[in-house]
């Protein structure tokens, strides 16, 4: 049974994104890099709760791939955590994480993600309804605040007390949204605070020297958008942080595109990679809503690649897999 205490260190995550870690890219993800813990896109309580199919067919994983499988959820009634919380359970996860972070306007203004910073007694409600529901794990994904960083760790602790197991932590405050650069000296305050909780930082990071420099006294890192266009950077990041030595191997440049953390694989090499992303997708949500939903992963693949705006302007129209290859060159 998975445990985040005796998970190997360092732990290494895949974020949790809307519309982007849907089962093909976790899978993907997984083939880079097996180490990595992968977490599905943010579901909801709610949702989960009354059965809704679009939810439920988003909970499918592929235990034989993706395990240690992390299933994230949001939502505000305790009642619903606790049913949710045993569908999840049932269908095989390996552990629940709650959403306290998001900062989408539409999501915060219904009382989930962020806005919980600002209701900790209802955040610690959530976490003890899901947790006295299930065996599994349940952690937190959060921001260092709302408008400041001191409430943190009395957030936290509070969350902790209530049942959460791990923390991931977001280097900005939700009014930051995603700018400016994250930072990660309040989460190392946590850790010093709560020594004994897997506590994982997120934030900028874009490749391994970015995770080597901040991974400091955590427990492991979580990437999210720097995976855009690169998902190879987990290999790179699980091979600098697992052997605790960082070389100038790792920092080698990708000759046609200038994106650090992908150790001299070329573009031509890559190409393989990304139609099986697509047969994937397709294989797993149909030609039509796979190849749509594909676009944006596309768009991502060719980034710096000459050519790459008239590329992108036709993978963004892209209906079939043969219409990727046309424009690939294959």
């Amino acid at each position: 049974m998975f445990s985040w205490h005796t998970t190997p260190r360092p732990i290494i995550a895949l974020a949790p994104m809307a519309g982007v870690t849907d089962a093909s890219y976790r899978q993907m993800i997984k083939r880079i890099a097996p180490e990595v813990i992968v977490y599905t896109e943010f579901l909801s309580t709610d949702a989960i709760h009354y059965g809704a199919k679009k939810t439920m067919k988003m909970i499918d994983f592929d235990p034989a791939v993706e395990r240690p499988f992390i299933v994230q959820v949001f939502g505000k009634d305790p009642e619903h955590f606790l049913s949710a919380a045993k569908v999840i359970e049932e269908l095989g996860a390996d552990g629940i994480d709650i959403n306290m972070g998001c900062p989408a306007a539409k999501v915060v203004s219904s009382c989930h993600g962020s806005a919980l910073i600002r209701n900790p007694d209802l955040a610690a409600e959530l976490v003890h309804a899901t947790k006295k529901s299930v065996k599994i794990p349940v952690s937190v994904k959060t921001r260092l605040g709302w408008e400041r960083t001191d409430t943190l760790i009395p957030f936290c602790q509070k969350i902790l007390e209530a049942g959460a197991e791990a923390l991931a932590i977001h280097g900005r405050r939700y009014c930051d949204k995603f700018s400016g650069a994250a930072n990660w000296d309040p989460i190392y305050e946590l850790k010093k605070a709560f020594p004994h909780i897997p506590i994982i930082g997120n934030g900028d990071i874009a490749c391994a020297a970015d995770a080597v420099s901040k991974i400091g006294n955590l427990d492991g890192v979580m990437v999210g958008r720097g995976t855009f266009g690169n998902p190879w950077v987990m290999a790179e990041i699980v091979e600098a942080l697992y052997a605790k030595v960082y070389g100038s191997e790792c920092l080698v440049h990708d000759a046609e595109n200038g994106e650090p953390g992908t150790r001299n694989v070329s573009f031509a090499e890559k190409i393989p990679f990304i139609l099986e992303h697509c047969e994937l997708a397709v294989r797993l949500k149909g030609e039509v809503r796979g190849m749509l939903e594909m676009r944006r992963h596309l768009a991502s693949y060719v980034r710096g690649q000459p050519g790459a705006a008239e590329m992108r302007a036709r993978l963004v129209r892209a209906e079939k897999i043969e219409d990727v290859k046309a424009v690939l060159c294959i």
